[in-house]
């Protein structure tokens, strides 16, 4: 028996060694860890008492892959050789060549590097619902121990393409159907079906797969080839490029020489920009969590299961969906059965989107749907967990719905509002319950946009966070807690983009030029496309609030105005900034530069009033220090956390190239001194818009970093 602390090795008398992955939470594997694996393998093959090999995983879990910590030393040290050595000398050496057969026990899930070794075993016996996939590309990688050419050669081309290139896992059952699983057994029977299944393969009566060599799933090269082409009209980002050429390399020259090559853009790839932006992205996001003074108080999260939502508009009816699609029952109240009936058939709807989407069948959303309860009396509100409300932005409707709920839920119901605008002490003014308020911010479409801010004022109880926290896991959303604040994170921070562009035309620079800089640079709209699209009302009610809260420093164009006078609503009416038509891509209306014009007359900024020469840098440059310059003061005021937050709430509220790192992240690749300077400059010449906050112009001076503040 060998053991060191987080691999076991031990020789039953059946002549089966156990090898066992014991690293918890998810039996990561640390260098140490591979090391001791590959040696357990040498040691059993070289064992005359051993006649085959079973691989598993401790408490439930097989393994959740490489531990993120190489990777972030890597990264630190910029040092590829400080990675392992795992896919030649591990993998093909001693599991698949090795003389004797091994078999993968699958528990819980099979990730990453955990699926890689489990394909590189001879069998694989799951337990029922374990998780099993390669979400490498999530990380800015491919994987990089043989999973690019075992997962086709075991699930066909088709299959292990869509599997990479979503990162999306499937269960041991899909698996079984599809060849990547060779039985699925209780986990009582696990580990003794997989023992026998070994010693079935030592013993001749089971055929001893080597997934590299097999070729009968690849299916004539030909199709592969094409559905490779295919792939690649799909998937242009760099690293599912070099994922696509290594799964080619694998089909046209071998599986031996995929492996090569796989290895060898794995380790060019780690070191990439792109790697490490997204690394951080993930370490963020698990980082949301933690609360100082929250989470780390011993408090246990109390299970939310009965939410009430009042209000049944765009907002309320997504939260609504957001809920049930998360088996959690909703009590949705509207003032009449005619609004009522119309978010029952918003909340139909968005579920009919699921199905359409092959994420629910027709039996799933009968059964999804039930968990809806649609009233118009606030009694029925009487045993709910929580109350949502999502009505229209009106300080006084809120307040009194505030009370009224107050009279009628239990002295431990959470009154959550889901308002962008109002301060929570305000809504809450009335009510003598302020430790249970706070705000639950989603982003529309809720059911579909992944972060939530958790917004809590003076008064709002610990616990009540971390009952939401926990909550808003459930739905399976990014949850980033806040401090109660005009806009609070988000909108907030990125409310410069909504000006920005707006200065920038009224500096004469080409509007179309801009929605082009922006969307080359990893947005999905340009800001002239996304005022169009959101519709003008929003937009100058948005530019309205931030105006008053932060006059010294907002720009306030007519432009917007402007348009809406010419008789442009954007998408609404189908002319913007572009015009558009049924059937065709939007185009940009170049007829609205007339109106820009005009907006350079009244506004008059431009020096000289003639337009500014730029860069597509420049504009770049001056469109999104700003948003730095005001995360800077959203950190400096404490309305987050950390500044990682603000990355979390940039990717996943705003939109922000993930790739990037998020906004903050961003900034420290470039450089906070050059961010000060060119802000210093631009706000000498063109006004209090670009002025340098000092929580900047500090940092600047010092050579701080802010976006690789991951945990206080």
């Amino acid at each position: 028996m060998a053991n060191n602390a987080s691999i076991s090795m031990e020789i039953g008398n059946d002549g089966v060694a156990l090898i066992t992955m014991l690293n918890p939470p998810v039996n990561a594997l640390t260098l140490s860890a591979l090391e001791e694996l590959k040696r357990c393998y040498e040691e059993a093959i070289d064992s005359d008492n051993v006649k085959a090999i079973v691989l598993s995983g401790a408490d439930g879990r097989f393994c959740g892959g490489l531990d993120i910590s190489v990777v972030e030393n890597v990264h630190k040290h910029g040092d590829i050789s400080l990675l392992p050595d795992a896919s030649i000398g591990l993998v093909v050496n001693k599991m698949e060549n090795g003389k004797k057969p091994s078999v993968a026990a699958i528990q819980g899930f099979a990730l990453g590097g955990g699926l890689e070794l489990a394909m590189g075993c001879s069998a694989r016996i799951a337990t029922a619902k374990s998780d099993l996939g390669l979400p490498e590309l999530r990380l800015g990688v491919i994987p990089g121990c043989g999973g690019t050419q075992r997962l086709p050669r075991l699930v066909g081309t088709s299959k292990a393409v869509e599997m990479l290139m979503s990162s999306k896992t499937i269960t041991s059952e899909e698996g079984k159907e599809l060849g990547l699983i060779d039985a699925i057994v209780s986990s009582e029977e696990l580990l003794t079906v997989a023992r026998c299944w070994a010693l079935d393969i030592a013993e001749g009566r089971q055929p001893n797969c080597n997934s590299l060599q097999k070729t009968d799933k690849l299916g004539p090269k030909d199709e592969s080839l094409e559905i490779l082409k295919s792939a690649r009209q799909r998937y242009t980002v760099p690293h599912y490029k070099a994922c696509l050429d290594v799964i080619e390399e694998g089909i046209i020259s071998g599986g031996y020489s995929g492996v090569l090559k796989e290895d060898k853009l794995f380790k060019e790839l780690v070191l990439s920009n792109t790697a490490k932006g997204l690394l951080h992205v993930f370490l963020a996001e698990r980082a949301t969590t933690k609360v100082p003074g929250v989470t780390d108080i011993g408090l246990k999260p109390q299970r939310i299961e009965k939410v009430a939502v009042v209000g049944g508009g765009l907002m309320g009816s997504g939260i609504a969906t957001a809920l049930i699609i998360s088996n959690i029952s909703v009590v949705l109240k509207e003032i009449s059965h005619e609004y009522l009936s119309k978010a029952v058939k918003s909340v139909e709807a968005n579920l009919q989107g699921f199905v359409t989407r092959g994420k629910l069948n027709q039996d799933m959303m009968k059964r999804t749907l039930s968990l809806l309860k649609g009233t118009l009396d606030y009694e029925e509100l009487k045993d709910v967990d929580m109350v949502i409300e999502a009505v229209n932005e009106n300080v006084s409707l809120k307040q009194s719905i505030f009370e009224d709920i107050e009279k009628i839920c239990t002295s431990e119901c959470i009154f959550a509002s889901n308002t962008s605008t109002i301060s929570l002490d305000v809504i809450g003014k009335r009510t003598s319950s302020q430790d249970r308020i706070l705000g639950i911010h989603l982003f529309s479409p809720a059911h579909l946009m992944p972060l939530v801010e958790i917004v809590r004022t003076e008064n709002t109880s610990p616990q009540v966070i971390v009952d939401v926290i926990k909550f808003t896991k459930i739905l399976k959303k990014v949850p980033i807690v806040v401090k109660n604040c005009t806009g609070f994170a988000v909108n907030r921070s990125f409310f410069p983009y909504m000006q920005g562009p707006d200065l920038l035309a009224n500096l004469g620079v080409d509007i179309f030029r801009i929605d082009r800089v922006i969307t080359e640079f990893g947005m999905r709209l340009g800001p002239f496309q996304l005022q169009d699209l959101s519709g003008y009302g929003i937009y100058l009610a948005g530019v309205k609030e931030f105006v008053a809260a932060f006059p010294d420093r907002s720009f306030q164009s007519p432009l917007v105005q402007l348009m809406v006078e010419n008789g442009r609503e954007g998408k609404k009416n189908g002319k913007g900034y572009y015009t558009y038509n049924k059937g065709s891509k939007p185009e940009a209306d170049h007829s609205v530069i007339q109106i820009v014009e005009e907006s350079m007359r009244l506004t008059n900024v431009a020096p000289g009033g003639k337009p500014i020469s730029v860069t597509d840098e420049e504009i770049l440059e001056m469109i999104f220090f700003p948003v730095v310059n005001e995360a800077c003061r959203v950190i400096e005021e404490g309305i987050v956390v950390r500044a990682s937050d603000i990355d979390i709430a940039s990717v996943h509220g705003f939109k922000f190239p993930p790739e990037t790192g998020g906004i903050m992240f961003w900034a420290d690749t470039i450089g906070y001194e050059y961010i000060y300077s060119k802000l210093k400059s631009w706000h000498e010449s063109y006004g209090d818009f670009f002025k340098p906050s000092t929580f900047l112009e500090q940092r600047a001076c010092k050579g701080f970093a802010l976006g690789r503040i991951v945990l206080t």
